[in-house]
C-alpha cells in the first residue's frame, strides 16, 4: 500500500509492516495504523509513522541504548491486550522530542511504546514510576555513565 509520510515522502510499505494501536495514542486515539520507518542507515533513530496522516510521524528510540538502567514490569493486563506469551517478542520504544541543539533532544522515558514483534500489536502505556518522567536528556543523562 502507497502511504505519504513526514520525512520519506510517498512510499510503498507492506500490509505486514503495520503497526496497530487498538487503543490508539494518547492524545492520537484515532490514530491506530502505523509503520516503523528507519530514520536513515546509521541511525539507532526510527520512525513510528501514521498510515492515515502524512503529517503524524514520531522519532523513537530503544531507550536501553541511552538509558541502560531503563526498568519497568508490564501489568498482566498489558500482556493480555497485546498477546504477549514471552519477553523476546518485545520491542520497547520511547518518543523523542528532538531539540536544536540535539544535545537538549528529550526521551519519554514515562510513557514507553511497548511492541510484540509477533503480531505488530502496540500500546503506549503510562509508568506510575516517580524515577521517570516525559523529559529526559538524552546525551547529558549519560555524561559520567
Amino acid at each position: 500500500m502507497k502511504i505519504s509520510t513526514k520525512y520519506h515522502g510517498n512510499i510503498e510499505v507492506s500490509e505486514s509492516d503495520i503497526v496497530t494501536f487498538e487503543n490508539g495514542i494518547p492524545g492520537f486515539l484515532d490514530e491506530k495504523s502505523f509503520v516503523l520507518l528507519p530514520l536513515d542507515d546509521e541511525s539507532p533513530f526510527t520512525i513510528l509513522q501514521s498510515t492515515i496522516t502524512a503529517e503524524l510521524g514520531f522519532i523513537i528510540v530503544n531507550p536501553f541504548i541511552f538509558f541502560p538502567t531503563y526498568e519497568f514490569e508490564l501489568s498482566d493486563n498489558e500482556k493480555q491486550l497485546l498477546n504477549l506469551t514471552s519477553e523476546k517478542d518485545v520491542n520497547v520504544f520511547t518518543i523523542l522530542n528532538i531539540k536544536d541543539p540535539f544535545q537538549q533532544s528529550t526521551a519519554n522515558l514515562q510513557a514507553p511504546i511497548i511492541l510484540n514483534t509477533k503480531n505488530n500489536k502496540a500500546k503506549q502505556i503510562i509508568l506510575n514510576d516517580a524515577r521517570y518522567k516525559t523529559k529526559h536528556t538524552l546525551i547529558q543523562e549519560n555524561i559520567g555513565k
